[in-house]
């Protein structure tokens, strides 16, 4: 424990000066500088993340028209938005919550979430509405908000946007009430005109967390096959508001969903998403131990196991844990994609975000046209809710086209 810790514990909570204690203790905590081994490993700026990278091919070739990329575009959408929802209605929970509930209820995770009849104040879904049968549109979500917002920015701005042309567009189509966490930290400097990088650092505990890993998606759908480009927007969208693995974690599954469109498999996806971050970062360690535990793990159980021995300690909406789960359920989830968003979700902690990511990576993987349709797209009859204005009620359909003119454009 060091000194600020141990201070704060000492600190009587009926303290008539706690407020002001808080503050000093917060601006030391401020102060404070990562360890040299972590600091030189670990940059935030992009000429240093580029520095520190493994080789990769950066740019790989589609091999297929329009109408291909089109299907692997929607796929993409769907897919992210089938994961999410999957674990929506028990985000948060832990594995075991969510098996305890999924005995109670009588069921598997082999569809949307199940309504249990006999729920208990303990074991109650967040809300019944997100639950299976009873879904009827693709419900609004922050996991999804993001994707929108890309592809709004690249709609307005083109692939030249600015870190600051996303924190002003947040201001302009996003309510603050919808963000959370690090995005809230951040939209708040943007209204004290605190602009990027300055942004992600200051007053912002959460610069780490999964936040940037969600908004991924928009700029990885447009950029299919040029891995450096889908990172490079990842970059300039998360750091308005993250730094180091918070970064990298945005990078690296933008990177994997721009490989996705190239191949089919998985390992080779995750390696060419790791070419494009720092190879001696936390987050970059987390993913090979997660795929070397994955491939001497019977279950998907032995190697979560392993994951939450290791990486248990970061807290629940961390990127590195959260990152390993949606890696886990890749790998397990053996080309099914039911399977692999089940996975993502039963793995426990930032659920809805994991089969989110997992659905986004597998659909860009296979396109819609080889997804489940009547399980796990029809529910959603084409339409999408978001909190982004002017974009609630969109069409899944009308969302990949218009996805489909800026990959075309941003590809010649």
């Amino acid at each position: 424990m060091d000194a600020i810790e141990e201070k704060l514990k000492a600190l009587p909570a009926d303290a008539p000066d706690r407020l002001k204690q808080l503050e000093r203790l917060y601006a030391a905590l401020d102060r404070k500088t990562a360890r040299k081994s972590l600091a030189s490993n670990e940059p935030s700026d992009l000429v240093g993340i580029r520095a520190l990278r493994p080789e990769g091919p950066r740019k790989i070739a589609l091999g297929y028209g329009d109408d291909v990329l089109l299907d692997r575009i929607a796929g993409a959408w769907l897919g992210r938005a089938a994961g999410c929802l999957l674990g929506k209605p028990c985000e948060g929970w832990s594995r075991e919550k969510i098996e305890a509930y999924l005995q109670l209820a009588g069921a598997t995770l082999d569809d949307y979430f199940p309504l249990a009849a006999n729920e208990t104040p303990e074991l109650r879904v967040i809300n019944k509405a997100w639950t299976r049968g009873r879904i009827k549109e693709m419900v609004r979500d922050d996991d999804t908000d993001y994707t929108v917002l890309g592809l709004h920015v690249l709609e307005k701005f083109g692939r030249d946007f600015t870190p600051k042309n996303v924190a002003e567009t947040w201001m302009e189509t996003l309510p603050i009430r919808m963000t959370y966490t690090a995005e809230r930290e951040a939209y708040r400097n943007f209204v004290m005109e605190v602009w990027p990088p300055e942004s992600a650092a200051k007053r912002n505990p959460y610069r780490e967390w999964i936040g940037a890993q969600i908004r991924c998606d928009g700029w990885a759908y447009t950029a299919p096959g040029n891995l450096e480009l889908a990172a490079e927007f990842a970059w300039r969208d998360a750091s308005i508001s993250h730094v180091k693995n918070g970064i990298y974690g945005e990078m690296l599954f933008a990177a994997m969903i721009a490989a996705a469109f190239t191949t089919s498999d998985v390992k080779k996806a995750i390696d060419l998403g790791l070419s494009e971050i720092p190879a001696k970062c936390r987050l970059a360690k987390a993913v090979r131990d997660t795929v070397k535990w994955a491939k001497k793990s019977a279950t998907w159980q032995e190697t979560h196991d392993q994951i939450m021995k290791e990486y248990g300690h970061y807290h629940p909406v961390h990127t590195i844990n959260n990152a390993a789960i949606v890696i886990m359920a890749l790998l397990h989830g053996e080309g099914d994609f039911g399977r692999t968003i089940e996975i993502a979700v039963m793995g426990g902690l930032d659920t809805d975000c994991n089969g989110a990511t997992a659905g986004s990576v597998f659909g860009a993987m296979c396109g819609a046209s080889k997804l489940p349709q009547a399980k796990w797209t029809a529910p959603f009859n084409d339409t999408l809710r978001s909190a982004v204005i002017g974009f609630d009620g969109a069409k899944f359909s009308d969302l990949a086209a218009r996805t489909l003119v800026l990959a075309k454009k941003f590809r010649e």
